[in-house]
Protein backbone atom coordinates (compact mmCIF):
# COMPACT_ATOMS: atom_id res chain seq x y z
CA UNK A 1 0.00 0.00 0.00
CA UNK A 2 1.52 3.33 -0.87
CA UNK A 3 2.55 5.82 1.96
CA UNK A 4 1.33 8.87 2.08
CA UNK A 5 3.98 10.61 0.46
CA UNK A 6 4.00 7.89 -2.42
CA UNK A 7 0.41 8.80 -3.34
CA UNK A 8 1.49 12.83 -3.51
CA UNK A 9 4.51 11.90 -5.66
CA UNK A 10 2.13 9.73 -8.03
CA UNK A 11 1.00 11.45 -11.06
CA UNK A 12 -2.14 13.13 -10.45
CA UNK A 13 -5.30 10.69 -11.58
CA UNK A 14 -3.97 7.35 -11.63
CA UNK A 15 -4.78 4.65 -9.24
CA UNK A 16 -3.55 5.56 -6.00
CA UNK A 17 -2.54 8.46 -6.42
CA UNK A 18 -3.83 12.03 -6.46
CA UNK A 19 -7.38 12.23 -7.21
CA UNK A 20 -8.53 14.08 -10.81
CA UNK A 21 -10.14 16.71 -8.82
CA UNK A 22 -8.08 18.24 -6.79
CA UNK A 23 -6.18 19.96 -9.28
CA UNK A 24 -9.45 21.85 -10.52
CA UNK A 25 -10.76 22.82 -6.45
CA UNK A 26 -7.10 23.98 -5.72
CA UNK A 27 -7.43 26.01 -9.19
CA UNK A 28 -10.85 27.05 -8.61
CA UNK A 29 -10.11 27.88 -4.71
CA UNK A 30 -7.38 30.24 -5.99
CA UNK A 31 -9.74 31.69 -8.09
CA UNK A 32 -12.65 32.65 -6.33
CA UNK A 33 -10.25 34.06 -3.23
CA UNK A 34 -8.90 36.57 -6.10
CA UNK A 35 -12.42 37.00 -7.33
CA UNK A 36 -13.52 38.11 -3.51
CA UNK A 37 -10.40 41.15 -3.68
CA UNK A 38 -11.81 42.56 -6.31
CA UNK A 39 -15.37 42.62 -6.24
CA UNK A 40 -15.47 45.91 -4.64
CA UNK A 41 -14.48 47.68 -7.73
CA UNK A 42 -18.17 48.27 -9.84
CA UNK A 43 -19.71 48.76 -6.27
CA UNK A 44 -17.16 51.83 -4.99
CA UNK A 45 -19.64 54.72 -6.46
CA UNK A 46 -22.60 53.11 -4.68
CA UNK A 47 -20.48 53.02 -1.35
CA UNK A 48 -19.22 56.31 -1.74
CA UNK A 49 -23.14 57.29 -2.32
CA UNK A 50 -24.79 55.17 0.35
CA UNK A 51 -22.16 56.10 2.73
CA UNK A 52 -21.72 59.87 2.45
CA UNK A 53 -18.01 59.78 2.17
CA UNK A 54 -15.54 61.65 -0.31
CA UNK A 55 -13.74 60.25 -3.68
CA UNK A 56 -10.38 60.24 -1.52
CA UNK A 57 -12.22 57.67 0.63
CA UNK A 58 -12.60 54.52 -2.14
CA UNK A 59 -8.58 55.06 -2.61
CA UNK A 60 -8.19 54.59 0.80
CA UNK A 61 -10.45 51.91 0.58
CA UNK A 62 -8.64 49.89 -1.92
CA UNK A 63 -5.25 50.48 -0.76
CA UNK A 64 -5.82 49.24 3.12
CA UNK A 65 -6.21 45.93 0.76
CA UNK A 66 -2.95 45.96 -0.63
CA UNK A 67 -1.62 46.95 2.10
CA UNK A 68 -2.61 43.45 3.75
CA UNK A 69 -1.17 41.99 1.00
CA UNK A 70 2.06 43.19 1.75
CA UNK A 71 2.28 42.90 5.21
CA UNK A 72 0.41 38.92 4.84
CA UNK A 73 3.68 38.32 2.06
CA UNK A 74 6.10 39.13 4.69
CA UNK A 75 4.71 37.48 7.74
CA UNK A 76 2.89 34.80 6.59
CA UNK A 77 4.45 34.21 2.84
CA UNK A 78 6.73 31.06 4.07
CA UNK A 79 3.30 29.21 5.82
CA UNK A 80 2.39 26.63 3.65
CA UNK A 81 5.97 25.12 3.43
CA UNK A 82 5.76 25.04 7.04
CA UNK A 83 2.62 23.59 7.98
CA UNK A 84 1.25 22.39 4.22
CA UNK A 85 -0.75 23.69 1.26
CA UNK A 86 -4.50 22.49 2.25
CA UNK A 87 -4.66 24.14 5.84
CA UNK A 88 -2.90 27.65 4.02
CA UNK A 89 -5.48 27.30 1.07
CA UNK A 90 -8.11 26.48 3.50
CA UNK A 91 -7.46 29.48 5.84
CA UNK A 92 -7.41 32.14 2.56
CA UNK A 93 -11.17 30.55 1.68
CA UNK A 94 -12.48 31.25 5.09
CA UNK A 95 -10.62 34.69 5.28
CA UNK A 96 -12.75 35.26 1.60
CA UNK A 97 -15.90 34.09 3.01
CA UNK A 98 -15.50 36.19 6.29
CA UNK A 99 -14.90 39.27 3.66
CA UNK A 100 -17.73 38.76 1.95
CA UNK A 101 -20.10 38.10 5.38
CA UNK A 102 -17.93 41.69 6.51
CA UNK A 103 -19.41 43.63 3.26
CA UNK A 104 -22.73 41.79 3.81
CA UNK A 105 -23.51 43.64 6.81
CA UNK A 106 -21.00 46.60 6.48
CA UNK A 107 -23.05 49.81 7.40
CA UNK A 108 -20.06 52.22 7.55
CA UNK A 109 -16.56 53.12 6.39
CA UNK A 110 -14.84 51.26 8.86
CA UNK A 111 -16.23 47.92 8.38
CA UNK A 112 -15.23 48.43 4.77
CA UNK A 113 -11.50 48.89 5.96
CA UNK A 114 -11.81 45.58 8.17
CA UNK A 115 -13.18 43.83 4.83
CA UNK A 116 -10.25 45.41 2.66
CA UNK A 117 -7.81 44.29 5.33
CA UNK A 118 -9.21 40.49 5.51
CA UNK A 119 -9.46 40.11 1.80
CA UNK A 120 -5.94 41.22 1.67
CA UNK A 121 -4.43 38.77 3.85
CA UNK A 122 -6.49 36.05 1.74
CA UNK A 123 -4.46 36.89 -1.15
CA UNK A 124 -1.56 37.06 0.39
CA UNK A 125 -2.20 33.14 1.49
CA UNK A 126 -3.31 31.64 -1.37
CA UNK A 127 -1.11 33.29 -3.87
CA UNK A 128 1.83 31.28 -3.08
CA UNK A 129 0.11 28.00 -1.25
CA UNK A 130 -2.43 27.84 -4.30
CA UNK A 131 0.66 28.04 -6.73
CA UNK A 132 2.76 25.45 -5.15
CA UNK A 133 -0.35 23.25 -4.84
CA UNK A 134 -1.17 23.35 -8.43
CA UNK A 135 2.94 22.34 -9.17
CA UNK A 136 2.81 19.30 -6.87
CA UNK A 137 -0.73 18.57 -8.37
CA UNK A 138 -0.29 18.70 -11.77
CA UNK A 139 2.43 16.52 -13.79
CA UNK A 140 5.29 18.87 -15.11
CA UNK A 141 5.10 18.12 -18.51
CA UNK A 142 1.58 17.92 -19.18
CA UNK A 143 -0.27 19.68 -21.97
CA UNK A 144 -1.10 22.52 -19.39
CA UNK A 145 1.64 23.63 -17.48
CA UNK A 146 0.87 24.23 -13.78
CA UNK A 147 2.33 27.64 -13.97
CA UNK A 148 -0.42 28.58 -16.43
CA UNK A 149 -3.03 27.63 -14.51
CA UNK A 150 -1.55 29.43 -11.41
CA UNK A 151 -0.91 32.70 -13.78
CA UNK A 152 -4.86 32.38 -14.96
CA UNK A 153 -6.42 31.39 -11.54
CA UNK A 154 -4.44 34.92 -10.41
CA UNK A 155 -4.95 37.13 -12.67
CA UNK A 156 -8.15 35.68 -14.37
CA UNK A 157 -9.84 36.21 -10.89
CA UNK A 158 -8.72 39.80 -10.21
CA UNK A 159 -10.42 40.31 -13.70
CA UNK A 160 -13.57 38.16 -13.03
CA UNK A 161 -14.40 39.83 -9.72
CA UNK A 162 -14.92 43.72 -11.18
CA UNK A 163 -16.81 42.06 -14.07
CA UNK A 164 -18.89 39.89 -11.75
CA UNK A 165 -20.02 41.86 -9.74
CA UNK A 166 -21.02 44.37 -12.03
CA UNK A 167 -23.40 42.58 -14.01
CA UNK A 168 -24.91 41.79 -10.85
CA UNK A 169 -24.93 44.92 -9.87
CA UNK A 170 -27.06 46.08 -13.12
CA UNK A 171 -29.50 43.25 -13.03
CA UNK A 172 -29.87 41.58 -9.89
CA UNK A 173 -31.63 43.09 -6.87
CA UNK A 174 -29.57 44.76 -4.10
CA UNK A 175 -26.40 45.45 -5.67
CA UNK A 176 -24.10 46.13 -2.48
CA UNK A 177 -25.46 42.68 -1.92
CA UNK A 178 -25.88 40.51 -4.58
CA UNK A 179 -22.35 40.03 -5.75
CA UNK A 180 -21.45 39.40 -2.22
CA UNK A 181 -24.08 36.72 -1.75
CA UNK A 182 -22.59 35.09 -4.97
CA UNK A 183 -19.19 35.22 -3.54
CA UNK A 184 -19.87 33.90 -0.63
CA UNK A 185 -21.63 31.09 -1.71
CA UNK A 186 -18.82 30.38 -4.39
CA UNK A 187 -15.97 30.76 -1.71
CA UNK A 188 -18.21 27.79 0.43
CA UNK A 189 -18.33 25.80 -2.55
CA UNK A 190 -14.14 26.02 -2.75
CA UNK A 191 -13.47 25.65 1.39
CA UNK A 192 -15.89 22.24 1.16
CA UNK A 193 -13.81 20.74 -2.01
CA UNK A 194 -10.77 21.64 -0.54
CA UNK A 195 -11.33 20.05 2.99
CA UNK A 196 -11.64 16.62 0.23
CA UNK A 197 -8.41 17.20 -1.51
CA UNK A 198 -4.73 15.51 -0.24
CA UNK A 199 -1.72 17.53 1.39
CA UNK A 200 0.84 17.54 -1.21
CA UNK A 201 3.36 19.24 0.60
CA UNK A 202 6.09 16.33 1.88
CA UNK A 203 8.51 18.20 3.68
CA UNK A 204 6.62 20.59 6.45
CA UNK A 205 9.17 22.51 8.94
CA UNK A 206 6.21 23.29 11.75
CA UNK A 207 5.05 26.76 12.36
CA UNK A 208 7.88 29.35 13.63
CA UNK A 209 6.88 32.86 13.30
CA UNK A 210 9.25 34.77 11.89
CA UNK A 211 9.06 38.34 9.33
CA UNK A 212 10.37 37.97 6.32
CA UNK A 213 12.97 40.09 5.70
CA UNK A 214 13.64 42.25 2.21
CA UNK A 215 16.17 40.92 -0.26
CA UNK A 216 17.46 42.09 -3.24
CA UNK A 217 19.81 39.58 -4.72
CA UNK A 218 23.82 41.13 -5.31
CA UNK A 219 24.23 39.86 -8.33
CA UNK A 220 20.43 40.91 -10.38
CA UNK A 221 20.60 44.08 -8.53
CA UNK A 222 20.35 46.51 -11.31
CA UNK A 223 18.02 44.05 -13.08
CA UNK A 224 15.84 44.01 -10.45
CA UNK A 225 15.54 46.76 -9.67
CA UNK A 226 14.72 48.07 -13.00
CA UNK A 227 12.04 45.00 -13.57
CA UNK A 228 10.89 45.95 -10.37
CA UNK A 229 10.27 49.86 -10.84
CA UNK A 230 8.35 49.12 -14.33
CA UNK A 231 6.20 46.52 -12.98
CA UNK A 232 5.39 49.07 -10.25
CA UNK A 233 4.54 51.49 -12.16
CA UNK A 234 2.20 49.30 -14.21
CA UNK A 235 0.78 47.93 -10.81
CA UNK A 236 0.21 52.06 -9.82
CA UNK A 237 -1.94 52.13 -13.18
CA UNK A 238 -3.64 48.89 -12.45
CA UNK A 239 -4.17 50.64 -8.35
CA UNK A 240 -5.84 53.26 -9.82
CA UNK A 241 -8.34 52.01 -12.35
CA UNK A 242 -9.72 49.45 -9.96
CA UNK A 243 -10.55 52.55 -8.00
CA UNK A 244 -11.20 54.91 -9.76
CA UNK A 245 -12.86 53.84 -13.37
CA UNK A 246 -15.96 54.03 -11.81
CA UNK A 247 -15.77 57.67 -10.76
CA UNK A 248 -14.42 58.29 -13.53
CA UNK A 249 -17.25 56.65 -15.71
CA UNK A 250 -20.25 58.31 -13.34
CA UNK A 251 -18.53 62.58 -12.37
CA UNK A 252 -16.77 62.44 -15.81
CA UNK A 253 -18.98 60.57 -18.63
CA UNK A 254 -21.95 60.42 -16.18
CA UNK A 255 -22.11 56.61 -17.36
CA UNK A 256 -23.23 54.72 -13.98
CA UNK A 257 -22.91 51.38 -16.07
CA UNK A 258 -21.36 49.34 -13.54
CA UNK A 259 -21.08 46.28 -15.96
CA UNK A 260 -18.26 48.64 -17.91
CA UNK A 261 -16.70 49.78 -15.25
CA UNK A 262 -15.92 46.05 -14.40
CA UNK A 263 -15.58 45.80 -18.40
CA UNK A 264 -12.35 48.04 -18.05
CA UNK A 265 -10.67 46.60 -14.74
CA UNK A 266 -11.51 43.22 -16.52
CA UNK A 267 -9.28 44.06 -19.69
CA UNK A 268 -6.72 45.51 -17.92
CA UNK A 269 -6.36 42.46 -15.45
CA UNK A 270 -6.85 39.87 -18.56
CA UNK A 271 -4.32 41.28 -20.59
CA UNK A 272 -1.26 41.62 -17.84
CA UNK A 273 -1.79 37.73 -17.70
CA UNK A 274 -1.70 38.09 -21.42
CA UNK A 275 1.20 40.06 -21.39
CA UNK A 276 3.22 37.36 -18.72
CA UNK A 277 2.51 34.89 -21.36
CA UNK A 278 3.98 37.45 -24.07
CA UNK A 279 7.45 37.16 -22.34
CA UNK A 280 8.19 34.23 -23.81
CA UNK A 281 7.85 35.03 -27.60
CA UNK A 282 9.43 38.37 -27.00
CA UNK A 283 12.63 36.89 -25.30
CA UNK A 284 14.05 38.36 -21.85
CA UNK A 285 16.57 41.16 -24.11
CA UNK A 286 14.38 43.42 -25.17
CA UNK A 287 11.23 42.53 -22.67
CA UNK A 288 11.61 45.70 -20.31
CA UNK A 289 12.15 47.90 -22.90
CA UNK A 290 8.86 47.00 -24.97
CA UNK A 291 7.18 47.05 -21.46
CA UNK A 292 8.23 51.02 -20.89
CA UNK A 293 7.30 52.21 -24.68
CA UNK A 294 3.67 50.15 -23.41
CA UNK A 295 3.68 52.07 -20.32
CA UNK A 296 4.61 55.33 -21.68
CA UNK A 297 1.71 54.56 -24.26
CA UNK A 298 -0.97 53.49 -21.80
CA UNK A 299 -0.31 56.95 -20.10
CA UNK A 300 -0.90 58.90 -22.92
CA UNK A 301 -4.11 56.99 -23.71
CA UNK A 302 -5.10 57.54 -20.31
CA UNK A 303 -4.44 60.97 -20.53
CA UNK A 304 -6.61 61.33 -24.00
CA UNK A 305 -9.27 59.69 -22.21
CA UNK A 306 -9.48 62.44 -19.39
CA UNK A 307 -8.40 65.23 -21.78
CA UNK A 308 -11.05 64.65 -24.06
CA UNK A 309 -13.75 62.55 -21.91
CA UNK A 310 -13.90 59.67 -23.69
CA UNK A 311 -14.09 55.92 -22.86
CA UNK A 312 -12.25 54.34 -25.97
CA UNK A 313 -8.85 55.64 -24.58
CA UNK A 314 -9.66 54.34 -21.59
CA UNK A 315 -9.80 50.50 -22.45
CA UNK A 316 -7.43 50.64 -25.05
CA UNK A 317 -4.94 51.94 -22.37
CA UNK A 318 -6.04 49.79 -19.81
CA UNK A 319 -5.27 46.98 -22.20
CA UNK A 320 -2.13 48.13 -23.32
CA UNK A 321 -0.79 48.84 -19.80
CA UNK A 322 -2.04 45.36 -18.81
CA UNK A 323 0.18 43.74 -21.75
CA UNK A 324 3.66 45.90 -20.58
CA UNK A 325 3.15 45.26 -16.84
CA UNK A 326 2.53 40.99 -17.76
CA UNK A 327 5.69 41.55 -19.82
CA UNK A 328 7.23 42.89 -17.29
CA UNK A 329 6.59 40.37 -14.25
CA UNK A 330 7.51 37.72 -16.68
CA UNK A 331 10.87 39.39 -17.26
CA UNK A 332 11.58 40.38 -13.02
CA UNK A 333 10.14 36.73 -12.04
CA UNK A 334 12.22 35.15 -14.57
CA UNK A 335 15.39 37.25 -13.98
CA UNK A 336 14.55 35.68 -9.71
CA UNK A 337 14.29 32.36 -10.74
CA UNK A 338 16.84 31.69 -12.83
CA UNK A 339 19.93 34.16 -11.92
CA UNK A 340 19.42 34.68 -8.33
CA UNK A 341 21.16 32.14 -5.65
CA UNK A 342 18.64 29.23 -4.72
CA UNK A 343 19.11 29.67 -1.25
CA UNK A 344 17.47 33.37 -0.96
CA UNK A 345 15.07 32.74 -3.94
CA UNK A 346 11.99 33.13 -2.10
CA UNK A 347 12.87 36.20 -0.08
CA UNK A 348 13.36 38.25 -3.43
CA UNK A 349 10.44 36.42 -4.89
CA UNK A 350 8.78 37.86 -1.56
CA UNK A 351 10.56 41.28 -1.90
CA UNK A 352 9.69 41.58 -5.45
CA UNK A 353 5.57 41.46 -4.88
CA UNK A 354 5.89 43.63 -1.38
CA UNK A 355 7.59 46.21 -3.69
CA UNK A 356 4.85 45.92 -6.17
CA UNK A 357 1.71 45.95 -4.25
CA UNK A 358 2.99 48.67 -2.15
CA UNK A 359 3.31 50.73 -5.60
CA UNK A 360 -0.59 49.48 -5.76
CA UNK A 361 -1.52 51.25 -3.16
CA UNK A 362 0.20 54.19 -2.59
CA UNK A 363 0.03 56.07 -5.80
CA UNK A 364 -3.81 55.62 -5.35
CA UNK A 365 -3.95 57.11 -2.39
CA UNK A 366 -2.28 60.13 -4.46
CA UNK A 367 -4.69 60.39 -6.97
CA UNK A 368 -6.76 60.70 -4.13
CA UNK A 369 -5.66 63.75 -2.65
CA UNK A 370 -4.95 65.05 -6.17
CA UNK A 371 -9.06 64.36 -6.95
CA UNK A 372 -10.12 66.11 -3.31
CA UNK A 373 -8.03 69.19 -4.03
CA UNK A 374 -8.79 69.58 -7.74
CA UNK A 375 -10.95 67.12 -9.75
CA UNK A 376 -10.41 63.77 -11.29
CA UNK A 377 -9.76 64.82 -14.43
CA UNK A 378 -6.72 66.46 -14.01
CA UNK A 379 -5.82 64.18 -11.46
CA UNK A 380 -5.64 61.47 -13.72
CA UNK A 381 -3.66 64.21 -16.01
CA UNK A 382 -0.68 64.40 -13.56
CA UNK A 383 -1.01 60.79 -12.34
CA UNK A 384 -0.51 59.61 -16.81
CA UNK A 385 2.56 62.28 -16.51
CA UNK A 386 4.02 60.86 -13.24
CA UNK A 387 3.96 57.28 -15.11
CA UNK A 388 5.21 58.28 -18.29
CA UNK A 389 8.22 60.25 -17.12
CA UNK A 390 8.61 56.77 -14.49
CA UNK A 391 9.00 54.60 -17.87
CA UNK A 392 11.09 57.03 -19.39
CA UNK A 393 13.14 56.89 -16.81
CA UNK A 394 13.86 53.07 -16.85
CA UNK A 395 14.45 53.55 -20.54
CA UNK A 396 16.88 55.87 -19.86
CA UNK A 397 18.63 53.78 -17.37
CA UNK A 398 18.94 50.43 -19.64
CA UNK A 399 19.87 52.50 -22.62
CA UNK A 400 22.92 53.59 -20.24
CA UNK A 401 23.56 49.69 -18.72
CA UNK A 402 23.37 48.56 -22.22
CA UNK A 403 26.57 51.06 -23.50
CA UNK A 404 28.27 50.21 -20.15
CA UNK A 405 27.70 45.98 -20.57
CA UNK A 406 25.16 45.90 -17.64
CA UNK A 407 21.68 44.90 -17.04
CA UNK A 408 18.45 44.77 -19.35
CA UNK A 409 18.81 41.01 -19.96
CA UNK A 410 22.11 41.25 -21.40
Amino acid sequence: MPTPSDRVASPAGKPGGTPRFAAPVVAFAFWITMVGTTVPTPLYPLYENDFSFSPIMVTVIFAVYAIGVVVGLLTFGRLSDQIGRRPVLMAATVLSVCAAVVFLVAGNVPVLLFGRVLSGFSAALVTGAGTAALTELMPPDGRVRPATVALFANMGGLACGPLLAGVLADTAPSPLRTPWVVSLVLAALALAGLALTPETARHRTGFTFRFQPLHVPAEIRSDFLRSAMVTGTGFAVLGVLTAVTGLFLGDVLHDTDHTLTGAVVFTAFVCTALGQLLIRRIGSGPALTVACVGLIAAAALIATAMVTETLAPLIVGAAVNGLATGIAIGYGLGTITTRSDPEHRGAAVSTFFAILYTMLAVPSIGVGVLIHVSSLRPAGEVFSCAVALLALAVLVSLAAGRRTGEGGGT
